[in-house]
């Protein structure tokens, strides 16, 4: 059961940070996987005063405020029509448009969740974190540290043209997926990112060290690489699937994402 002290809605991101400092106080955002969970939170901060809810495009990138919902990225036209749909191809299983319309794209990135559609989907494109003290981060940097007391204001992601793919496996429609990927193909250096997640752990993009691919996608180097996911990525078991069956979906979702990616 979660447990809340004191509720605060501050008026200013450094009243935010100075509450967030304590350890028993938590900015709560969507508060949908949060509230599931079995806590003491002395204070609850509520960004949602702070104008941080809006989505805004230009030539060179998408600002995404932390209080975006899940929804409204789902359906935002530019963000769709910049990522071919699989924005909204991962975002739509996400267990109902109810829950969608509460949680937020900030509380997704922060929680790094084993589980996340969203991080698996933005990971592999040209995507950083703004911090309200440290400032501007890699999501892929950010992705791999430990939790710590700075504040998400945006997630943003840089207009390279990609060709891109996303497919997750579910059981059923709204569960927790068994495993996501993305694929994402740079247009203006050839550069590409297979990023794998629900391993169960975090997405993660998969580093080509073996440069597998460095000579382009064919038919021989999509087998190779799809080959050398299923054997090296880090997969375990739990209720949703076994370390083995894991590694097997990631090498048929790698082999997929590169044939759709070169398309």
């Amino acid at each position: 059961m979660l447990n809340i002290q004191n509720y605060i809605k501050v008026e200013s991101l450094e009243e935010a940070y100075e509450l967030n400092q304590k350890k028993n106080n938590k900015i709560i955002g969507g508060m949908m996987w949060m509230r599931m969970g079995d806590s003491r939170i002395n204070t609850a901060i509520d960004l949602s005063g702070l104008g941080l809810d809006r989505i805004e495009e230009n030539d060179d990138e998408f600002r995404i405020g932390c209080m975006v919902t899940l929804r409204q990225l789902e359906v935002h036209d530019g963000f769709n029509q910049y990522t071919g749909g699989c924005v909204k191809e991962a975002l739509r299983h996400i267990v109902g448009v109810q829950f969608r319309n509460l949680a937020t794209v900030g509380g997704s990135v922060f929680g790094r969740y084993g589980f996340s559609d969203v991080l698996t989907l933005l990971i592999g494109l040209d995507s950083y974190v703004e911090l309200y003290k440290e400032g501007i981060v890699r999501l892929e940097d950010y992705a791999g540290r430990s939790y710590d007391n700075d504040i998400i204001i945006n997630i943003i992601v840089k207009k390279r043209p990609v060709h891109m793919f996303y497919e997750a496996v579910r059981i059923t429609e709204t569960d927790l997926p068994v495993l996501t990927c993305s694929g994402v193909k740079f247009a203006d250096t050839g550069l590409c990112n297979i990023c794998i997640g629900a391993r169960p752990g975090k997405a993660v993009i998969v580093k080509d060290t073996h440069d597998i691919l460095s000579s382009g996608i064919s038919e021989e180097s999509i087998e190779k690489f799809a080959d050398f996911v299923e054997k090296n990525l880090p997969t375990q078991g739990n209720m949703r699937g076994s370390a083995g069956y894991r590694s097997h979906l990631a090498g048929v979702l790698t082999k997929r994402a590169l044939i759709n990616i070169n398309k």
